[in-house]
């Protein structure tokens, strides 16, 4: 059985999809075959999906890693975060001793604390196929799927989302890299476009489908049925010029859900200069792009549209993903109110640490 609650395909434009997000939005499947049954969409206080089917294969490497287990609650908070000189480069070998942490100013004890990097990774790859991508797409899918062989282990597993006026799943939780790639390559644009200046009988303007980028949206669902029920160690990696345009959902619903997932976000800016450029007109989504990144411990790396530049990002990323720290307390806050609560780890030789700058207590519900 699938993880994610699948819904049929034919649920693609604006309007249906509109009438879904009255209540919530649901992510759509094309690789994955639907349940028996099209299920209900969960409403945003629902824990995510029901997930413990598909989990079989990971339970036995997960059996011998008790940390990977070890989930934010009221009490108990876990976090994973990277160290950096002021040069950008990473830090390894340091020990608890080396930092201190914070929850909402008042200091924390230390319980846990690790430099484990081969800890289980969920990594969900999020793909625009709005129409401003179209030169960049084809670059974004090959370097895309030799990221996912370089970093996936057979501890690891990935899924494939793509987005534009609806969000697709392109291929469901799975270790295959062969599969995954199949799933990049699925990605289309979404719109037909002619030459021309806009405005005066010509592109780029639409002529096939609505537009839309439903960038949020698509964060939320990836967070919200996906990443929510997962344990160890979560990401997203947004290969998108940051634009959205025709979400239900807001920048500050796709970070909560991010962070009540314990997901990273990394926004790899991939835009085509000459979409944007080529008639005056810029692209506003870099800001948004890093609220979303530093409120989950992840940034935004720009590449615009240059093959090098992608791949070094992905190198860069894959790195960080294998040299994290991982850091445990008990919240000397125990109430179960589901409140937002603000992390600060520092380093005591002050480098720099990039982490989530916060997490959602469990509440008495949960």
């Amino acid at each position: 059985m699938p993880k994610l609650s699948i819904y049929l395909r034919r649920i693609l434009h604006v309007s249906v999809v509109a009438a879904i997000y009255s209540v919530a939005p649901s992510l759509q499947a094309q690789s994955s075959p639907p349940a028996s049954g099209a299920q209900q969409p969960p409403s945003p206080q629902q824990s995510g999906n029901n997930g413990q089917t598909s989990q079989g294969d990971q339970q036995s490497d997960q059996s011998q890693q008790p940390v990977a287990t070890f989930k934010a609650n009221a009490n108990i908070v876990q976090i994973f975060y990277n160290v950096k000189d002021k040069h950008g480069a990473l830090i390894p070998n340091l020990t608890k001793d080396d930092f201190t942490i914070a929850e909402d100013s008042k200091p924390q004890t230390i319980k846990y604390f690790t430099a484990e990097s081969n800890l289980p990774l969920t990594l969900g790859i999020m793909i625009d196929s709005s129409g401003s991508q179209r030169n960049v797409l084809d670059m974004e899918k090959e370097v895309g799927g030799a990221f996912l062989k370089q970093i996936l282990t057979d501890k690891d597993e990935a899924y494939v989302i793509s987005f534009d006026i609806s969000v697709d799943l392109l291929q469901d939780f799975t270790r295959d890299t062969r599969r995954l790639q199949a799933a990049l390559n699925k990605a289309k644009i979404n719109s037909d476009f002619t030459g021309g200046i806009p405005g005066m009988g010509g592109g780029p303007v639409p002529t096939q489908n609505a537009p839309g980028t439903l960038l949020y949206d698509a964060v939320y669902l990836s967070a919200h049925d996906m990443l929510a029920k997962e344990v160890g160690r979560k990401a997203m990696i947004l290969l998108t010029d940051g634009e959205d345009e025709g979400s239900r959902l807001k920048l500050k619903d796709a970070a909560e859900a991010a962070q009540k997932a314990d997901a990273i976000v990394y926004v790899l800016l991939c835009a085509d200069r000459g979409f944007y450029g080529g008639f005056g007109m810029g692209y506003t989504g870099e800001a948004e792009m890093r609220k979303l990144t530093e409120e989950t411990g992840g940034r935004v790396i720009n590449v615009g549209n240059k093959f090098d530049k992608l791949r070094d990002a992905f190198d860069q990323i894959a790195n960080e993903l294998r040299s994290q720290y991982n850091i445990g307390y008990t919240s000397t806050n125990t109430k179960m109110d589901g409140s937002y609560r603000k992390i600060e780890i520092k380093s005591k030789q002050n480098y720099k640490i990039q982490a989530r700058a916060g997490y959602y207590a469990g509440s008495a519900e949960d």
